[in-house]
């Protein structure tokens, strides 16, 4: 059997399976930092605010906490990006590993809401890096026939961090024999992930393709690693203004929408609490939150309920995707992702949670809400280390992806100067999928090449 007809799984040595493991930890934990956020901000912020859950000051701080991560992680992308296609891959995966473990440590001790944000910032920058780190490695040491799997399995990784921050949700954050404080154990947890770099100091070696880009580089001056400017040279231009609107889509709609599936049985829940306790939806909001607070566990466990479902979906939907782009092609895979994330989103969100849909309607539609709007992110880790030469593939990988993150915050600063539900950011920003179906016939397709050298 030839080389191209062998299964993806067939071949691949220790030694690139130890990467993908590597990478994919890195990530797991990456997402894991910045979802603990979502587990405990209606725990964290109140406290630190000193007011109750559903005051609106809470909501402005929250948002403003997601846009300074967003920004944090802009920032951290590029300037890892770059720095990763300058020392190496391995080298800076070390850095960004305990950027982001480090600080998420510290904001356990946060003692007043600006903390917060100022730390979700720092947290980012390590969280945005690490991705176009591990992009670009996964990619280069994988061969072509299996790259395509090889990277969706490293994407779609991210569930277990989500699924790890839901089970912090409910067994840490969510935890009565805590106290209020409780949300202050979930971010400690954090520091776990610097254990990691020790692994990869002494198991990740540079890869070969790029050891030869930085020997080339040396050699011809207009051939260096890592230079930004190069993104908007007329042969990378289009590349770059597809994987960055591309991205831009993804990312906003995924904040601004995706991880609000969370309130779909959580919405259920709080219905049916005030119904048993003969209180109507619109009594006064001190008696409504006095109300849902004695119920606080069951509300906390619907709430991170609806995150694991969601997040299964999310799941499959990120593996599948490189078998998907290997069968209709990456355009054809985003199109796909982008169409049916639209009808979903509209679904969840118009419909069902406004309609008062049961819980078992609401379970059986987040994965599959979940699968498409979470889904097309692992065509970012596909798709756009394909794009780029490898002198550039990281800085190319990091801008695509992580200025995605600067459409969401502006997205989320103008969020937080207006009274605007969770369900009606998400209603509001659904008809970005349909523009992403559009940009992306606009790109090129990758499908079946090898990495530019």
């Amino acid at each position: 059997m030839s080389e191209k007809n062998l299964p993806w799984y067939q071949g691949i040595t220790g030694y690139q399976w130890l990467v993908l493991i590597i990478a994919s930890l890195g990530w797991v934990f990456d997402v894991f930092e910045g979802q603990i956020f979502v587990a405990s901000m209606r725990d964290a912020m109140p406290q630190l605010l000193g007011v109750v859950a559903d005051h609106p000051s809470v909501g402005k701080w929250n948002d403003l906490a997601f846009a300074s991560f967003l920004l944090g992680g802009a920032f951290g992308g590029v300037a890892f990006g770059v720095l990763s296609d300058k020392i190496g891959r391995s080298t800076t995966m070390i850095v960004t590993i305990l950027f982001y473990s480090l600080f998420t440590c510290i904001t356990a001790f946060s003692q007043e809401a600006w903390h917060m944000v100022v730390l979700r910032f720092l947290v980012a920058m390590g969280v945005g890096g690490e991705w176009a780190v591990a992009t670009a490695m996964v990619a280069e040491v994988m061969p072509k026939r299996s790259r395509p799997i090889m990277s969706s399995i490293f994407h779609g990784s991210s569930v277990f961090g989500t699924l790890l921050a839901a089970a912090a949700g409910a067994f840490v954050v969510g935890n009565p024999d805590l106290g209020e404080s409780a949300w202050r154990w979930g971010f400690a947890i954090g520091v776990i992930p610097a254990c990691l770099t020790l692994f990869v100091r002494w198991k990740l070696k540079e890869p070969d393709q790029w050891v030869r880009a930085r020997e080339q580089g040396a050699a011809d001056d207009t051939q260096r690693t890592g230079q930004l400017l190069h993104l908007f040279h007329a042969e990378n231009l289009r590349n770059t203004l597809v994987g960055v609107s591309l991205a831009s889509i993804g990312l906003v709609t995924f904040w601004g929408g995706h991880i609000y599936g969370k309130n779909a049985l959580l919405r259920h829940a709080q219905q049916r609490v005030l119904s048993e306790a003969g209180v109507a939806a619109d009594a006064p909001k001190d008696v409504v939150a006095a109300t849902l607070a004695e119920s606080r566990p069951e509300l906390k466990s619907a709430e991170m309920l609806s995150m694991v479902l969601n997040t299964i979906g999310g799941g499959l939907g990120l593996v599948l995707f490189g078998t998907i782009s290997n069968r209709i092609g990456r355009k054809g895979a985003f199109v796909l992702y982008h169409a049916v994330a639209f009808f979903m989103m509209v679904l969840l969100f118009k419909v069902l949670i406004p309609g008062d849909a049961s819980a078992l309607v609401l379970a059986i539609t987040l994965p599959v809400f979940g699968f498409f709007t979470l889904g097309m992110h692992a065509g970012y880790a596909v798709y756009f280390p394909e794009l780029y030469p490898t002198r550039l593939r990281g800085t190319g990988a990091g801008f695509c992806f992580n200025m995605g993150r600067l459409a969401t915050a502006a997205a989320f600063f103008t969020f937080s100067y207006y009274t605007v539900t969770n369900e009606s950011k998400a209603l509001m920003l659904s008809p970005l999928y349909l523009a992403g179906c559009i940009i992306v016939l606009l790109g090129r397709e990758t499908r079946g090449e090898e990495l530019p050298d």
